[in-house]
Parts: structure tokens; sequence; C-alpha cells
């Protein structure tokens, strides 16, 4: 029995890694470029080193015969970028962004001199991106965190793309219940955007809508693309939004909030609200909305191994006046169920009227 469980426990895993593999640009991103000498030819053989500025974890590769490289499946982070070749210096590209479904180019002219030597920039390199078609919007962890978003519903951030609209309508919230919004892209059903969360469907099969709302303070950067996005994306006819949560680094990190909004902040209606109501002597219903949460990240074996953990709460107090007619002792003596006549004299009197009055019921 131990025997199978392990073999079982060992297949699941190789079934984890494999399907994460195979999800390539929509969770990992790329670094590509090319190396020349101080004459423009291409230089070939040269050692390229990637390394992650948070996590100092790094991966290498070698230029080919043209002096390209490219450096795939790589976790979306900051990174620096060092090329080693004999006879030329060293050279060092660092504060290189490297996102989801994304391609950065990280070029090379090398300068003559001893390999000992390194030219270090320091700089971001080029934004402009060549490697890719698709037009999107990209958020980094510092946009989604710092833009104001009511209730903090990170579909919000889709209406930030041009071409999206918001329908007047939304599903009901057993069906809903992480509020997801319905939002069109370029005229099309909303059920035609496609969502993904590290690289995993997000998407309600049925309602088209977003499964999992995360917490903005677990996203590291999110992307929505409008068009001539990759054939991968084939689900999507509208347009997708792909997020990626954050990972532990090599410090720790983490954040705390709390969120409240009550009646006793909330404005007036001059008009209707401009003395307490008889019975509960309030100018406004009682009403409390509390959100709360927060996350923590950093390293289990440093260089290695890292966690990352987030939680967010949501309490809702929502309170409302009405004003309701009781029938009076009269209407439930008078009220036949044979022949479903009421006496409302009473109600009649108290609007100016007179008489009696019957009505059917």
């Amino acid at each position: 029995m131990t025997k199978r469980w392990v073999l079982s426990l060992t297949v699941c895993v190789i079934f984890a890694l494999a399907s994460t593999a195979a999800l390539g640009q929509a969770v990992f991103g790329n670094i590509v470029g090319t190396s020349t000498d101080p004459q423009g030819a291409a230089v070939a053989n040269v050692k390229v080193t990637v390394t992650s500025t948070t996590k100092d974890t790094s991966v290498s590769t070698t230029t080919n015969e043209s002096g390209n490289y490219s450096v795939t499946h790589l976790i979306p982070d900051i990174y620096k970028v060092k090329f080693e070749s004999a006879g030329f210096k060293a050279f060092e590209q660092g504060n290189v962004p490297v996102s989801a479904d994304g391609t950065q180019r990280v070029d090379v002219q090398f300068q003559v001199g001893s390999a000992s030597e390194t030219l270090e920039v320091t700089g971001e390199p080029p934004q402009l991106q060549t490697d890719k078609s698709d037009i999107a919007i990209e958020f980094n962890s510092t946009y989604v965190s710092d833009l104001p978003t009511l209730n903090r519903n990170f579909t919000q951030f889709e209406l930030m793309s041009p071409g999206t609209q918001k329908l007047g309508w939304s599903h009901a919230s057993t069906e809903n219940p992480q509020g997801g919004q319905q939002i069109q892209v370029n005229g099309q059903h909303f059920s035609g955007t496609n969502f993904q969360l590290d690289g995993t469907d997000n998407q309600d099969p049925i309602l088209g809508i977003i499964v999992i709302n995360p917490n903005l303070d677990s996203v590291t950067e999110a992307k929505v693309a409008l068009q001539q996005y990759d054939a991968e994306m084939g689900k999507a006819v509208a347009g997708y939004v792909t997020s990626q949560t954050k990972s532990g680094s090599n410090d720790f990190h983490g954040s705390a909030f709390w969120f409240r909004r009550s009646d006793a902040n909330q404005a007036r209606d001059p008009f209707t609200q401009y003395a307490p109501n008889a019975t509960t002597g309030r100018f406004l219903p009682s009403s409390r909305w509390q959100q709360f949460g927060g996350s923590i990240g950093g390293p289990i074996i440093k260089n290695k191994l890292f966690f990352f953990g987030d939680y967010q709460g949501t309490r809702q107090t929502a309170g409302n006046t009405i004003q309701a007619t009781i029938p009076t002792a009269l209407v439930q003596s008078t009220c036949s169920q044979t022949t479903g006549f009421c006496n409302l004299s009473e109600y009649l009197g108290q609007t100016g009227g007179g008489g009696d009055a019957t009505v059917q019921k």
C-alpha cells in the first residue's frame, strides 16, 4: 500500500511538471538578443548568464553561429544578463524586467579587452516591444496595488484598456460570489474573454466570467491583450486577461491592509434624509463594509526554495429603511376568504377620503 501511494504521488508530480512546461509563453517570459564585436560581426559561443536579482537563481546558454541566443521559461522578475567571451571585456546588463507572455531583447556589442574586466550597464533596456505583435496593456505590481479600485476587484483593470465596456447587469451573487465584472472587449460578448491565473484556465465554462478574483496584494503583474495575441490563446475570441501571483524571494516581504466604509462617512440626500427616521432615529440606514487581509513571502532555503501566501476577507452589513402598511384590526376582521373583499375605509380616511370602501383581494 505504501509503495502504491508513493507511485501515485510520483506520477502526479510528473504530470504537474509536464503541464507547467507545456504552458509556455502565457506563464513565463523570455530574454533574447544578439552579440556582436566592435565591427558589428556576430560573435558565436558567447556564454550568457541570466540571474534573478531577487532570488539569485541563474540559467546559462551560449550564442549560436549567428550570435543569437534565447533564454525561455523565465519567471516574471527583474534579471541581470552577463555576457562573457574570450578576447573581449565581459558585459553585464542589469535591471531587465521580464513579464509573463513577454519577450525582452538584450543585445551586446563587445569591446576588446581582458575577460576579467566587466562593463556594467544599470539602466533598463529599451521597452519597445519588437518580438511580439500583440496589442496589450500590462500592469505591474505597483500599478495593481496603487491604482484606486473600488472593492479591490481585479476585473476592473480590464476597463482601463481601450475598446472595453462594462455591462449594466451582473450575474447573481450565488453564481458570481467573487463579484467578477461582465466586460465587453471590442464589442464582442463578455464570455469571449479568456481569463488565466498563473497559466491555468480561470474562466467559468458556462457563465464566461472569472472564477478566482485574485487578491491584489498577491498579483505581481497582469496583462490585458486585445488583438493579435498568440494562437495558444485560441479559446479567446474577444481578448484575454492573464495574471501572475507573486513568489517568495531571498528577503522576507509582507503587507497588510484594512479598508472600512460605513454610514458614518456617507453623504445624506438633502431632500429625503434631512431629518432622523421616526422609528430608528437615524439619518441613514446602518451599513458597514470592511475588507482586510495581507500577504507574506520569503525564503525557505535561500537561492533555492521560497514561499508566498496571502489572505483577503470581506464583511458587509447593509441596512435599509422602508415604510410598510400593516393591516388594521378592521381590515383583518372584514376580509372574507369566501368573497375576497376587505373593508379599507380606514386607509381612505388617512389619505383624505371618506366613506366606506371595499376592495376585492
